[in-house]
Formats: structure tokens, sequence, C-alpha cells
């Protein structure tokens, strides 16, 4: 979980193949009203994020229901948000990325719908885990580094 550019789909692809899980970036799980909306540089409501956070849901319940493990890539930016996909065998990875580093990787990124215009209403809208969320959070090191520190601490 994290905002736009924090390194989401990069380091969960990385964790699922470590571990042998599957794998689903939640971008894909946006309905085309959303990703239009986004790439028009308009941050999403709570109502446009209602059935993207249905999909996502949906998504871990099936992989729990088929008793697979998986790594979903996923903002997860509200409490209320995560509080929705929590489950007792889920956890959540936090990856805590300085603004700066945050605007570097979106001005150098291509091909995605989310304009660096909307990084403002991400980080105005994060509510970073709490202490009783139980998250890890990770923040220092290239994505292979970040998917060692979570591997270890889900160990």
């Amino acid at each position: 979980m994290g905002v736009t550019g924090a390194g989401k789909s990069t380091v969960a692809s990385q964790l699922a193949a470590r571990l042998g899980w599957d794998f689903e970036d939640a971008d894909l799980l946006h309905p085309a009203a959303n990703i239009a909306k986004m790439k028009a540089g308009v941050p999403l409501s709570d109502a446009d994020r209602r059935p993207w956070l249905e999909a996502v849901t949906r998504w871990i319940d099936g992989e729990l229901a088929a008793g697979r493990h998986g790594v979903i890539a996923c903002s997860a930016l509200k409490r209320s948000y995560r509080d929705e996909m929590r489950r007792p065998d889920v956890r959540f990875v936090y990856l805590d990325v300085p603004r700066q580093e945050l605007e570097r990787r979106m001005a150098a990124r291509r091909h995605h719908f989310m304009p660096a215009s909307l990084l403002t209403s991400q980080l105005a809208a994060l509510e970073p885990p709490t202490p009783d969320e139980h998250a890890i959070t990770v923040s220092d090191g290239d994505p292979g580094q970040l998917v060692d520190s979570i591997v270890a601490a889900l160990d």
C-alpha cells in the first residue's frame, strides 16, 4: 500500500514471485470511469473508489476461499479502506517514500494513467497505518532490498 509512485506494483510483483504467490495489481480493477477521471487529473472521491474497493475485496476473498496466498498492489490510502479489506490472514505493507522521491519517479514514468498532478491529493488522503494495524512499513532500498525486508518481517 502507498501513494502513487511508491513502487507498489514493482515491489508487490517481486514479493509474489519470491513467495510463489498469486499477484494482482489493483490499478487494473478500477472501472473505466475512474481511470478516465485520473487521466484527466481529477482526484477520485470515496464514492468513485467504492466499486474499486469492492473489486479489491472480492479478489482477496477469492484468494482466501480458494486456499491460496496472494499479494495485491493497492493504494489502500485510508484506514476505512484497509478496514474493509482486513481479514485475519491479511497483512498490509506500507511503502513509505519521501515526496521528493515520489515526484522524481512520477516524472520518469511513462504510460501510466495517473498523472503527477494527483500526487498532492493522494498524499492528502493518505492515512499511514497506525501501530494497532500491525502493518509492515518499509522505506529504504531498491525493490529487492524492500522484498527482503518484507519477507523477513513476515517470518
